[in-house]
């Protein structure tokens, strides 16, 4: 892995970091006018962001026990 896809991988966490805390506020802040199924689905989308995150920070640095 070279450092230009380091720094490619970097810049789409960053992204998903991004769009992530977008949900997040969408959902606080239109907790009220939000129904069920659409905040379920923000929710989830979520979720699979912050997976993601976790998945590319983990390629990034693998947990290698030795």
């Amino acid at each position: 892995m070279g450092i230009g896809e380091d720094e490619k991988i970097l810049r789409q966490i960053a992204v998903l970091e991004d769009e992530h805390r977008a949900l997040d506020m969408r959902i606080t802040n239109e907790a009220a006018t939000i129904d069920q199924l659409n905040r379920q689905r923000l929710k989830k989308r979520k979720l699979w962001l912050k997976d993601e995150i976790a998945r590319l920070y983990d390629y990034l640095e693998p947990d290698i026990i030795a």
